[in-house]
């Protein structure tokens, strides 16, 4: 039996889920796209990022997702670009690729001044990023995707505020409602990158005001708290029993009750529900905290749980736990 229920969640019975970390997304085809790139069988992964056509969200969702499966062998793309050197698909996953080996090799900023060569190498590998995106924008001129991978590469490079803005503009030119563009941006307006929290947490208000009802731009209204938290309130992370305070709960609850998946989800619905799901649970709401995590279906995404230290699906797996929202052991899937 089951029942809608405000903030875009279906009350049911609690069920066993498999942690499958990594994943946070039902999309079938991508589950079997991204094995394939962990086992380097690329060309499967060209031919579902060719499939997302005219459908941006999608795109983004898939390109993220095969980039960070392959990862340590963007050479490979490289391989499958020069048989089709005007591909606009194969410019954008290398692209996106060399952004993530860049984060994987990001030193710790406390400890580049005795990393200096690790961040000349991260320093590096970020910046091969720009030329493969370029090309896929300028190939693909309609494609807002590039532009977000490229708000991620800002962000990495520390580029000035105005590079940034730019490159925002680029991305609501095209398709103004972009998820993972909007998550970006949240990130660089924060404070642990530079920001000021008002002007984030003005800019997730307007989105999620801006946004259809069946639009998870909702949840960037908890993203901005999280961002908050880890550079405000230090300390909280790691002990508070409840990060949120009761005027901040509220914010979260009103934004969960504006948004409703809908028979149809979007793309990113799962990493909405996690990071509801997690707010929910750090402020000890348990039943919406509840509500959300079910609907993850055992797929946690790296934003919220990066937040709390440690192990993402470690992470997920407590929390789901603690509400009795049963969970096996984790298991990875993402290569």
């Amino acid at each position: 039996m089951e029942r809608n229920l405000p903030g875009g969640v279906v009350a049911t019975r609690p069920r066993a889920m498999r942690v499958i970390d990594g994943r946070p997304w039902l999309d079938p085809v991508l589950d079997r796209a991204v094995s394939a790139v962990a086992d380097r069988h690329l060309r499967f992964g060209a031919h579902v990022l060719a499939e997302t056509g005219q459908n941006p969200e999608l795109r983004s969702v898939r390109v993220e997702a095969l980039a960070k499966a392959a990862v340590g062998w963007s050479r490979g793309i490289e391989a499958l670009l020069a048989e089709n050197p005007a591909n606009p698909d194969l410019w954008l996953w290398l692209g996106r690729t060399r952004v993530e080996e860049a984060w994987r090799v990001r030193p710790d900023a406390r400890a580049r001044a005795v990393q200096a060569a690790g961040y000349t190498t991260y320093t590096r590998l970020m910046q091969a990023a720009r030329e493969p995106l370029m090309n896929a924008a300028e190939l693909r001129p309609d494609d807002a995707v590039p532009w977000e991978a490229m708000l991620w590469l800002a962000l990495g490079l520390d580029l000035e505020r105005a590079d940034k803005d730019a490159l925002w503009r680029q991305v609501v030119r095209r398709c103004p409602t972009l998820y993972g563009a909007h998550v970006a941006r949240v990130v660089s307006l924060s404070p642990q990158w530079g920001g000021m929290p008002e002007e984030m947490f003005d800019f997730a208000r307007v989105a999620m005001g801006t946004a259809d009802r069946r639009d998870p731009r909702a949840a960037l209204v908890p993203l901005a708290y999280f961002e908050y938290f880890v550079q405000e309130r230090t300390g909280v992370l790691r002990g508070a029993s409840s990060w949120f305070a009761a005027e901040e709960i509220r914010d979260v609850t009103e934004a969960a009750r504006g948004w409703f998946e809908g028979p149809r989800p979007h793309p990113r619905t799962v990493e909405a529900h996690n990071l509801f799901g997690a707010a929910f649970h750090l402020a000890d709401a348990r039943r919406p905290a509840r509500q959300h995590l079910l609907r993850t279906f055992g797929r946690p995404s790296g934003l919220p749980w990066t937040y709390l230290g440690g192990n993402v699906a470690g992470q997920y797996l407590k929390a789901c736990r603690h509400l009795n929202v049963l969970a096996e052991q984790p298991v990875t899937r993402s290569g």
